[in-house]
Formats: structure tokens, sequence, C-alpha cells
């Protein structure tokens, strides 16, 4: 809200605040716990909770949002930002990849390297460049939509007092990573007293707990007939789980971050095959994103967490039977 109250008053085009602040509002919880748990040594709940929030975002958020309401699929913007997420997804996992001991990769895991990260972030900033001068290519009246949650005269109220705005922007922002620091530890401590990798817990509770700003707005979008906003926000929300996200926990991180066996085998591989099933289906869409194609989009995210509770290597805590 106050995010778009400061566009008012700065002139911002409202499309460019939809896809870039709302993305980086919605992933601010998910990029607060992936840097503190990074800075505090645990990487495993870094890199669980960015994969996880994608795997959450595409599958269940999506999948929730096709089969509640109507999600309109503008072929020319959603196929250029649906391939840019599917980039996205195969960069971060060819950059995890050692590619120097791939033979140890299922036993011992692998690393995202702390180059890595810092070339991630240079790729946010051109990306996030690339959609203002996108945004203002725009046809007029195009992508302009953004949700009710501020209307016209709150907006205009808030813009008044941009001072004001930017404060409670800062307490909010403060409150985000003052509840991340209360969540790493009660993460490890519930990952030790269950015999339960904190890497797989961060891939289900913990992504699913972060990522539910984007289910919030998927959800109110398409109940107010916006359903490409909730498109929007989610595949803007992938690709800064990848180049903000995972960019910045490895960035802060001097030995690389360290990326769990159980990466390679379960969760690359889920995070590929829903990002895929997207792609697909966005490819093959003319108007609208089908019931069944939410249904699948569920179902593929439902097969993940249980599996990653199930899967044989998944279910024990390094150092604890």
């Amino acid at each position: 809200d106050e995010a778009v109250a400061l566009s008012v008053t700065w002139g911002v085009p409202k499309m460019l605040i939809g896809a870039t602040i709302v993305s980086i509002g919605t992933t601010l919880p998910e990029t607060a716990v992936s840097v503190l748990a990074a800075l505090q040594g645990a990487p495993g709940l870094a890199l669980g909770n960015a994969v996880g929030s994608i795997i959450a975002d595409t599958g269940l958020i999506l999948g929730l949002a096709v089969l509640i309401g109507t999600v309109p699929v503008e072929q020319r913007l959603v196929n250029r930002q649906s391939w840019i997420q599917f980039g996205s997804a195969v960069l971060l996992v060819v950059a995890s990849i050692p590619w120097f001991g791939m033979r140890g990769m299922f036993s011992e895991g692998g690393a995202l390297p702390q180059f890595a990260g810092i070339g991630f972030l240079i790729l946010l900033s051109v990306y996030l460049w690339r959609s203002i001068v996108w945004s203002r290519k725009a046809p007029a009246g195009g992508g302009e939509v953004v949700l009710d949650t501020l209307d016209e005269d709150a907006a205009e109220r808030e813009a008044a007092h941009p001072v004001w705005a930017l404060v409670k922007l800062a307490i909010g922002i403060a409150l985000v990573v003052l509840s991340s620091q209360v969540l790493i530890p009660t993460v490890e401590e519930t990952a030790v007293r269950l015999n339960i990798p904190d890497a797989i817990i961060a891939a289900t509770l913990v992504a699913f707990g972060t990522s539910l700003p984007e289910l919030v707005t998927a959800i109110t979008a398409v109940r107010k007939g916006h359903g490409e906003l909730a498109l929007g926000n989610v595949l803007g929300a992938d690709v800064l789980n990848v180049l903000f996200v995972s960019g910045a926990a490895a960035a802060v991180t001097r030995g690389g971050l360290h990326v769990p066996p159980e990466f390679y085998y379960l969760f690359f591989p889920s995070m590929l095959f829903v990002v895929v099933v997207l792609r697909i289906g966005v490819g093959r869409t003319t108007h609208k994103l089908s019931k069944g194609f939410g249904a699948i989009l569920l179902l593929a995210y439902v097969i993940t967490v249980v599996a990653g509770y199930l899967v044989p290597g998944t279910g024990t805590v390094p150092g604890h039977p």
C-alpha cells in the first residue's frame, strides 16, 4: 500500500509498481529469512526457503488462483515473463552444480558460489531496468490494474505525506526482519526435535509461510477479477526468488551457499517440473488458464511436499540417526 502511495507522489507508472515493487514486497519475507539464515550458518534453510517458495508460488498459489477464478493470459507479456522465470530457475540449478566434483553431488551436496550470488544481483538490476523499459512501452491502459487494497483516494491522501509513507514502509520492513530472527532458530530446533533436516522444513513449511503474501495477493486478485495480476505477481516473485533471494543469500556467504544433496535429486527437479508445466501451459494457452491446468499445478505441489518427507535420504538430520 505504501509503495503504491509513493508511486502517486513520484509519478511512477502503476504497471511498473505491480511488476516490480509488489513482487519485491511479497518476496521480502523470503529475502529476510534466507539472508539471515545464511549469515547465521544455516545454508539449507536459506536455499530451501527460496526454492520451496518457487514451488509454492507456481504450484500451490497459482494452482489455487486458477481453480478459484479466471486467470487471463496476454500472450506477448506473459510469454516473455514466463521465459524469464524458466531461465532463472535453470540458471539457479546450473550455478549450483559442482561441475568439478559431480560424483559427490548426491551424497555430499554442492554449493552456490559467492560470485554467482553477486552475479545474480547484477542480473536483478538488469531485470528491474528492463522492466522499467517494458512498462513504459506498454500500450495505454494495459497493465495499469493494481489491487484494490489501496484505492485512488487513499493513494492521494498518502501521497500528500510521502515522509510518513516512507516511515510506515520502513516499519513494515523492520517487522519482517525481526520476525525472521525469531523464525530461523525455531525452524532449526524443530528440525532437530522432529529428526528432519532444516532444508526440508525450509522448502515446505517455511516456504509456505513466507509465500503467504503471494497467496493473499493472488486470491484477492482473482476474486476481484484481476487474475492477470495474480499470474504476473507469481512470475515476478519466482524470478526474484532466484535473483534476489538466492543471490543475496549467496552474496553474503564468503564460502558460498552450501547446497544439501536432497536438492539435486528432489527439490531442483521439483522446481524445474512446476516451472516447465507452467511454461507449457502458457505456451498452449491463448486466452485463459484452464481449471485442469490449475489442478495439475496443485498436484505437483502436493507431490513435492509429500516426497520431501518420504523420499529415502531426506528424512534424517545429518548427525542424527
